[in-house]
């Protein structure tokens, strides 16, 4: 399992990124995909999954109606759409290959290497 994550930067307060995670090794088609993030001095947080078969993604609540989950099986590219990004959204964010919830998320060794997103004026 190879997940490559870009796309990071810096951004002020309000602005947008786009990640994408390029994944390789597995069928990605056939497979949920997750967002995790991690802010320094904090646990990891899930935010994000998205499923196969055309079943709408789930949020945590504190991204729902700001972040955008998509995949492009062609591609095999996952991506995350973040809109109206906040200070707090700080944190490196990380693919994962399965699925999670704010009660768990995939295990570590199915994760990226991650990309780091700062919002900050």
């Amino acid at each position: 399992v190879q997940l490559v994550e870009s796309g990071g930067g810096m951004v002020p307060p309000g602005g947008s990124l786009r990640l994408s995670c390029a994944a390789s090794g597995f069928l990605f088609s056939r497979s949920e995909l997750s967002w995790i993030r991690q802010s320094p001095g904090k646990g990891p947080e899930w935010v994000s999954t998205c499923f196969t078969g055309g079943y709408s993604p789930y949020y945590a609540d504190s991204v729902k109606g700001r972040f955008t989950c998509s995949r492009d099986n062609a591609k095999n590219t996952l991506y995350l759409q973040m809109n109206s990004l906040k200070p707090e959204d700080t944190a490196l964010y990380y693919c994962a290959r399965g699925g999670g919830s704010e009660r768990s998320m995939p295990p570590r060794e199915y994760w990226g290497q991650g990309t780091q997103v700062t919002v900050s004026s």
